[in-house]
């Protein structure tokens, strides 16, 4: 692929715009840890995605989207995250991409799936840093900005506004039956990781549909599981899930219509054969 195409694609627009976020956050913070654990994550995320490429015998090894998945976990964690911890979410994260797919593609996101369990395993703290979740409202607009350019390119506006839609109207409601402290998502950090979340992990491509209609149904099903698992147990970790309930239906989609077509186009052939 040649750079000028590179920097037309998706993925381009989400590694310069995180990227970005990594940058304005550091400075903001006045602390080169972000940048630091950016290093570590990134680093970890593409050997091991080189490492399975080799595995795999492909031809062509081009690891952007393990720099955008450790990026991206670099930006969650907490931090003051351990190293090892850092390189081991970026660790998982890969590994899930490459070992849960369905027709070469990941089933899960993968910086999600690392960053899930390693909530499990190592209890780790995600302050969603890189998504300005320490640092006042007015940042908010520049996740917006990039959440736009983001949405555009890939073309999830449908998904997007059925996933930001439903979440705030259910919390909305949480939060007028005096069901916990549901009106805590609608601020900082909880509003921050809400959209840098939508914007840079619900539309992941390979993992999320592309037609209209999966789309609606794929962010209204993220928003309802999550906002009902927020609303039972809070944290953070409601995203994920969430979004995980969408990437099932996606896989389960996906199955179902593979297996229609395959059927119509052997129907033809049969009838075909018949005298």
């Amino acid at each position: 692929m040649k750079w000028k195409q590179w920097f037309k694609s998706p993925k381009a627009y989400v590694l310069i715009t995180i990227v970005v976020y990594l940058s304005i956050a550091s400075w903001a913070s006045h602390s080169i840890l972000g940048i630091e654990n950016g290093g570590i994550a990134v680093g970890t995320a593409i050997v091991i995605d080189v490492l399975f490429a080799l595995i795999k015998k492909r031809k062509r090894i081009m690891p952007d989207g393990a720099a955008i998945t450790g990026l991206i976990v670099a930006l969650i964690l907490s931090l003051n995250t351990a190293w090892p911890i850092i390189a081991s979410t970026a660790c998982l994260s890969i590994i899930s991409k490459h070992l849960l797919v369905y027709k070469k593609k990941p089933i899960f996101n993968p910086a999600a799936f690392g960053l899930f369990l390693s909530i499990l395993i190592y209890h780790t703290e995600q302050s969603w840093w890189g998504a300005f979740g320490d640092l006042p409202g007015w940042y908010i607009p520049l996740l917006l900005i990039g959440g736009y350019a983001v949405t555009n390119r890939v073309n999830k506006y449908q998904q997007i506004f059925a996933f930001f839609m439903i979440t705030f109207a259910m919390v909305l409601a949480m939060e007028l039956l005096h069901r916990g402290d549901a009106f805590d998502a609608l601020r900082p950090p909880f509003i921050n990781a809400t959209l840098f979340f939508g914007c840079f992990m619900l539309t992941d491509p390979p993992t999320s549909p592309a037609k209209p209609t999966g789309q609606i149904i794929f962010g209204i099903l993220a928003a309802v599981v999550g906002t009902i698992v927020y609303g039972i147990y809070g944290g953070l970790m409601y995203l994920f899930i969430g979004l995980f309930a969408g990437n099932l239906y996606h896989l389960l989609h996906t199955r179902f219509s593979s297996k229609v077509t395959t059927k119509s186009r052997k129907e033809p052939r049969q009838r075909g054969m018949t005298v």
